[in-house]
């Protein structure tokens, strides 16, 4: 199949051309094949009929078979290069020709000449060659309307007429080629002023797909095209300007999440300090219950705000670009093994790493990944879940896959389990996450130049798969 727009339209103008040279093709075939036996039947009447009036004069008022014979004998000499035979029939007796061979007659000729007045002609094939037969009456002076009494036959052959027309046909489909030929010149500038606009589109939108909203095409003249140029501009500028101002919005709606969260910062770090001690108190027994209960409460919301405020500081590190790599080149079994004992997790947990495995990473984001991932799995995957640490190593990559057997992702929430302030379970809001750790975790993932992948294991529970480069780009 012709995919290209440009090959399309020359094929189609050859298409048209060659049609159009076809056509005219056949019409002038046609007419000059008409025209040819037109003449030549005309031509033959007309000599015939001379022929036969400067004769029949000559003929009795009653003619034998012999006078008829010798009129067909002079009318046969008198063809010349037409060479056709006649033959006469009187008052409807049977044919009378010069010899003894009678010439080839259609018989729906020879039924329709015994009642006519006029001279007929009927064209007919014989033996494989195109023939023409007349049938000429003499009709009586003193009697128009009487059946005529002599009927003059004749039948020629049209070979060299159908030489000539399909001279004329070989002629024809000759200058037919050419003119389809030459046609793929004008099809060919057609194209490229046709296409010009188009490329020009195609080429501004790739630049508007890479980001260069300021893209505009260069319109010429009024038609179609022009008006699709046009609406491209329009569309592009009002693209630009939403654009600008959705940006305008993101940068101001950053800065209000950082600065607030920097403003949290200070008095949420009071609070919690205010919050232990009264913790301490608690536990002491020197306050009252209900004041008790009340104090853990407001101790484990400010924990939370604490978490989500430095959640959203991390966040707006990220999308400022101010987040950085601290390589250092580390033992990966020691490193898990010490991210599962600072959380109480070693019992809960098990790993599989091939011993003596070590990878340049940055230790704190790394160990906030793993945090993450295994937190989710202890939480979510069940009380009697069970969570293993694989780690996998390539030639260029290291994998390391935290899964459980617990119920697994949902599979509506499975695509947007990275987004930010997703959370698993949408008909309890408040839980102990704030739904950002996960897309922090991609953020710490992306700056390592590594991927987080989450999926459903086939017989149950969550696998989610850490994929970090072995030389991770950048850092310091």
């Amino acid at each position: 199949m012709i995919r290209g727009l440009r090959a399309q339209l020359v094929l189609v103008f050859l298409l048209v051309s060659a049609l159009s040279a076809l056509t005219a093709t056949a019409f002038t075939f046609r007419q000059g094949r008409t025209a040819i036996v037109d003449r030549a039947q005309a031509d033959a009447l007309q000599e015939l009929r001379s022929h036969i009036t400067s004769r029949a004069l000559d003929l009795p008022a009653d003619p034998a078979e012999a006078d008829l014979r010798t009129l067909a004998l002079q009318l046969d000499r008198a063809a010349g290069t037409r060479a056709w035979r006649t033959a006469l029939s009187y008052r409807g007796g049977p044919l009378i020709t010069a010899d003894a061979r009678t010439p080839p007659l259609p018989a729906q000729l020879r039924a329709q000449a015994t009642s006519a007045t006029t001279a007929l002609a009927q064209r007919f094939h014989h033996a494989r060659t195109p023939w023409l037969a007349v049938a000429l009456p003499v009709i009586a002076t003193a009697r128009p309307q009487s059946p005529p009494p002599l009927i003059v036959y004749a039948s020629f052959s049209l070979a060299s007429q159908e030489q000539d027309v399909d001279t004329l046909a070989a002629a024809a489909r000759a200058g037919a080629l050419p003119v389809a030929l030459a046609s793929i010149v004008p099809a060919l500038l057609a194209a490229r002023r046709l296409l010009r606009p188009v490329r020009r589109l195609r080429t501004a939108a790739e630049q508007m797909s890479g980001g260069s909203l300021d893209t505009r095409v260069r319109v010429t003249g009024d038609d179609e095209l022009a008006d699709l140029g046009r609406t491209f501009n329009t569309m592009a500028a009002t693209l630009q300007a939403d654009a600008a101002a959705l940006r305008d919005m993101e940068a101001r709606a950053r800065r209000f999440a950082a600065d607030v969260s920097h403003e949290l910062r200070t008095p949420l770090a009071a609070m919690t300090a205010v919050t232990e001690v009264l913790d301490a108190d608690a536990a002491s027994g020197r306050l009252a219950p209900l004041t008790a209960e009340a104090l853990h409460l407001v101790s484990d919301e400010t924990r939370k705000l604490t978490r989500l405020v430095e959640d959203l500081i991390e966040v707006s590190r990220f999308d400022a670009g101010a987040a950085v790599l601290n390589l250092d080149e580390v033992d990966l079994g020691e490193f898990i093994a010490k991210t599962l004992a600072l959380r109480h997790w070693r019992d809960q947990v098990r790993t599989d790493i091939p011993p003596g495995l070590r990878a340049r990473l940055d230790p704190r984001r790394v160990d906030v990944i793993l945090a993450n991932l295994v937190g989710n799995a202890l939480r979510h995957g069940g009380t009697t879940a069970s969570v293993l640490i694989q780690v996998r190593a390539g030639t260029d990559e290291i994998a390391i896959t935290v899964s459980d057997d617990g119920p697994g992702i949902p599979a509506d929430l499975l695509p947007h389990v990275f987004d930010r302030f997703t959370k698993a379970d949408a008909a309890r809001p408040r839980t102990d996450g704030s739904g950002l750790g996960l897309a922090i975790a991609t953020e710490n993932a992306h700056l390592h130049g590594g991927t987080l992948t989450a999926a459903n294991a086939p017989h149950g529970g969550a696998v989610l798969t850490l994929t970090l480069p072995r030389n991770p780009p950048g850092g310091k």
